[in-house]
């Protein structure tokens, strides 16, 4: 089973792609992850990556393809993947079909986390990352135990360049005019089913699994 996550950024939807590939034992790839590990690591990828990424811009689809492509042809994807952070443009959604076409797989739902822009602004602004291990934490819902301190592995918490004020506007933007009509997309195919993101994250979470049921069973 191979499922899209949708929704603005600040959504939640890696808090909950994460969970869901524990719950379902799906792959979880995650094209912001592999971003960010390049660009920990220096790579030619990371480089022109991070560019876009600090300016709160999608990174151009010949690099976002090439770097998913990749990691399609690891062994844990081939019973299914939980897509984290894409597609985010219809001719992206169009190059994953068209790859897992190849494979004689396909999307089977797309799963968008509905939250609006004024709940965004307030949980973007608000969300604190750990630059050693990833894990993300917002000051409202999910403080850390210790201010300012990983709760994991207990290195100082830092915000992502892409969260400040004038990159989370820039961010909406970009999310009104290039993904959200990824909506409209997998609505004609059938396969869009929205869930209020609004919700506690259990909450959510409960949602997500509950869509999922018919699905795979």
């Amino acid at each position: 089973m191979y499922v899209v996550i949708l929704g603005p950024p600040g959504a939640g939807k890696g808090t909950q792609a994460v969970r869901l590939a524990a719950a379902t034992s799906l792959a979880h790839v995650a094209t912001g992850d592999m971003f960010r590990d390049n660009i920990r690591s220096g790579t030619e990828l990371g480089r022109l990556a991070e560019g876009y990424i600090t300016q709160g811009e999608l990174v151009p689809d010949r690099l976002t393809i090439d770097i998913l492509m990749d990691r399609l042809e690891e062994p844990d994807t081939v019973s299914g993947a939980i897509f984290d952070g894409f597609p985010r443009t219809i001719p992206q959604a169009q190059s994953l079909d068209e790859a897992l076409q190849d494979r004689n797989r396909q999307v089977d739902v797309a799963l968008l986390i509905d939250v609006a822009e004024a709940e965004i602004l307030r949980r973007l602004s608000g969300r604190w990352t750990c630059p050693n291990c990833g894990a993300v934490f917002q000051e409202r819902t999910d403080p850390p135990k210790r201010d300012g301190e990983c709760d994991n592995c207990g290195k100082p918490l830092a915000q992502r360049p892409d969260d400040a004020p004038a990159a989370i506007r820039n961010r909406l933007q970009v999310y009104r005019e290039q993904t959200a009509p990824l909506v409209a997309y997998y609505e004609k195919a059938g396969l869009l089913i929205p869930i209020d993101g609004e919700r506690p994250p259990d909450a959510v979470q409960t949602a997500l699994l509950g869509a999922l049921e018919p699905i795979s069973a």
